[in-house]
């Protein structure tokens, strides 16, 4: 009896010292490096902006501010900007109540409605309710169907704050141009895509990047196994990416500083692969989230371009993008 009980406290102090934070994530992935269209959809719709009506700005007057998100009229759930207009063409009076939520609290604001002379309702508001672009495809997780990239979150360049996503997808993308970094200004990968050749459905929005289910064919054969952090070292490494057409490459690079601290900025690492800097002139735009790779091992991916040293950047670990993606 005293030797069960015993047992039985050992290993109740054993759930209680164990870790509750443990992740299962797949030992083995498929890189990415591919470039690819990206399109999401906000909760709601955005106040990114606002506009005179009769010479007054009657939706700042109301109290609206930039960064509201408006997610109902008169108690009427609002999905999207479509879905907006129709409900203020449908109303009978000039005033309406929209609920917006800010600093994720809901409010309601009494908005006073304006006919223009072709007796349009006018709100004084700019809005949007979703955001297009490329980026990088990081990984695929062939054993749960998950996908990351980017290694960012995706931000509304109006209000700088982080787009907060109902849902989204990416599709096929082929570069099809490069405007080159220089000091002080980052260039850019200039792409053509079509929204019919997609890929998978984008659920997360996270400050690690984007995530969600793969729906296209996944090749099996491409797996290579993840780097712990402790495992990344100073040195030669390489990125893949895409600069031209749909062909991946991979180009070498210098990790000049591994820092654990940080939640995103994990690598910092130069480009010193003479033709990568020939064509580009250093890190661009549409290349963040291309997978970096260390001794056969996928230990992170790009995130930020060093504006003033284009040639300069930085990664975060896979590991932490493998984290959010389980999530």
């Amino acid at each position: 009896m005293k030797i069960k009980n015993k047992l039985l406290t050992f290993l109740t102090l054993l759930l209680f010292i164990m870790p509750s934070n443990i992740y299962a994530y797949s030992k083995e992935i498929i890189p990415g490096g591919e470039t690819i269209g990206i399109e999401v959809n906000s909760k709601g719709v955005l106040v990114v902006g606002f506009y005179k009506v009769n010479n007054s700005y009657i939706g700042r007057s109301a109290g609206f501010e930039i960064g509201d998100q408006i997610i109902a009229l008169n108690k009427k759930e609002i999905t999207s900007l479509d879905n907006m207009l129709e409900e203020i063409n449908k109303l009978n009076t000039n005033t309406v109540e929209v609920t917006i939520i800010r600093n994720n609290e809901e409010k309601n604001i009494s908005l006073e409605l304006v006919k223009d002379n072709d007796g349009i309702l006018k709100t004084g508001l700019y809005v949007k309710d979703s955001i297009a672009g490329i980026g990088t495809l990081t990984y695929i997780d062939s054993n749960t169907k998950t996908f990351g990239a980017l290694g960012h979150e995706i931000d509304e360049k109006t209000t700088s704050s982080k787009f907060n996503i109902k849902n989204g997808i990416i599709f096929g993308a082929e570069v099809i141009g490069i405007e080159k970094s220089q000091n002080g200004r980052a260039g850019e990968k200039r792409a053509k895509y079509t929204k019919s050749e997609m890929l998978g459905n984008v659920g997360e929005n996270q400050i690690s990047g984007i995530y969600g289910t793969y729906t296209a064919d996944i090749n099996e054969n491409n797996k290579i196994s993840v780097a712990e952090p402790n495992e990344v070292k100073q040195g030669k490494a390489t990125i893949r990416t895409v600069i031209e057409n749909n062909k991946k490459e991979e180009f070498e690079i210098n990790i000049t500083n591994v820092d654990y601290s940080s939640d995103t900025k994990n690598l910092l690492f130069e480009i010193t692969d003479k033709r990568l800097l020939e064509k580009t002139g250093g890190i661009i735009q549409g290349m963040s989230g291309s997978p970096i790779i260390q001794n056969n091992k996928i230990i992170g991916a790009v995130t930020h371009v060093i504006v003033n040293e284009p040639t300069k950047g930085y990664g975060i670990f896979i590991t932490t993008m493998l984290k959010e993606g389980d999530t």
